[in-house]
């Protein structure tokens, strides 16, 4: 839980946001990582955080009240908190959205995100009805195969499902590191992973409804004016939704693929991708901080 760690990608957000004036919204704070690296290395812009985990938004309070009214926050799920601050700002000229967990819910014990964690929770939201402990403990077979195949990409599950049933049995299963030991052990071969992280990723996933808020946030996003927006993802299936998503908004012709001759006047595009590439941590990065690895960040600028 160290509030010094450094966020990922830094530098890279920095520059993206180097020329950029006025209202940025830090979509996902966090800790306020990035907020305040922004906030020091460019004097012309103001922070709007989001963030819907209280701890974490009390912790980047405290840490960026110096900045006075250069920044404020809002406690929201990002997709609600960015419509609410569209709908009061006029002009936004950038959002940043981290959605990948942070260090700080990873390593706090009671949260419950760690293999070795003596809970099993998973909210990123404490005030949510659903976490991991009552999924795994009362979801079906059916219901588990289907978030660990949706969710986890786990081509067949069947055979860790089992494990989780039988386990349960005879005793619920309540703790974070008691379910990552019940797949460790009963897994066969050596994996470059931990065995339990696609079935951690999947019930994380299933807990925070975390797809569905992605989408909904580049649903409210998709109308804005000026605007650049910076959005880094940590696995495929946030990867392929953003990348998809920045795709057809750069469309200039949206007809249906049917249609043998554009007839929506081929003048759609709502602004250009500015990442044909995703942006990876550095080699020297990765080695200062390993969760980085697996980072991609992807950028568009809303045309005027």
């Amino acid at each position: 839980m160290n509030p010094n760690h450094i966020p990922v990608l830094c530098d890279e957000v920095c520059g993206f946001f180097a020329d950029s004036s006025g209202l940025i919204v830090d979509a996902t704070l966090g800790l306020g990582g990035h907020s305040l690296a922004l906030l020091e290395s460019n004097p012309k812009i103001k922070i709007i955080g989001i963030d819907k985990d209280r701890e974490a938004l009390n912790l980047a309070n405290d840490r960026l009240s110096h900045f006075g009214d250069r920044f404020s926050a809002i406690h929201s799920s990002f997709a609600i908190g960015i419509k609410k601050i569209i709908n009061e700002n006029k002009e936004i000229s950038g959002i940043l959205a981290d959605i990948g967990i942070s260090s700080y819910q990873i390593d706090n014990p009671n949260r419950g995100f760690s293999f070795y964690s003596e809970n099993l929770d998973m909210r990123m939201d404490l005030d949510s009805t659903i976490d991991a402990k009552m999924i795994v403990n009362s979801y079906t077979k059916e219901e588990l195969n289907r978030i660990f195949m949706e969710y986890g990409e786990i081509k067949n599950p069947n055979n860790i499902t089992k494990l989780i049933l039988d386990y349960r049995r005879n005793r619920p299963i309540n703790t974070a590191k008691e379910l990552s030991n019940i797949i460790e052990l009963n897994t066969r071969g050596k994996t470059k992973i931990h065995p339990a992280t696609l079935i951690f990723q999947a019930l994380r996933i299933e807990v925070n409804n975390e797809l569905e808020e992605l989408e909904r946030f580049l649903d409210n996003t998709e109308n804005l004016k000026n605007t650049k927006i910076a959005i880094i993802s940590f696995h495929s299936l946030e990867d392929r939704i953003v990348k998809e998503r920045f795709r057809l908004w750069a469309k200039n012709c949206i007809c249906n693929e049917n249609v043998m001759k554009c007839e929506c006047g081929n003048n759609n595009a709502k602004g250009v991708n500015l990442t044909k590439k995703p942006i990876i941590p550095s080699a020297k990065e990765i080695a200062l901080n390993n969760r980085s690895r697996s980072a991609k960040m992807r950028g568009f600028r809303f045309y005027e």
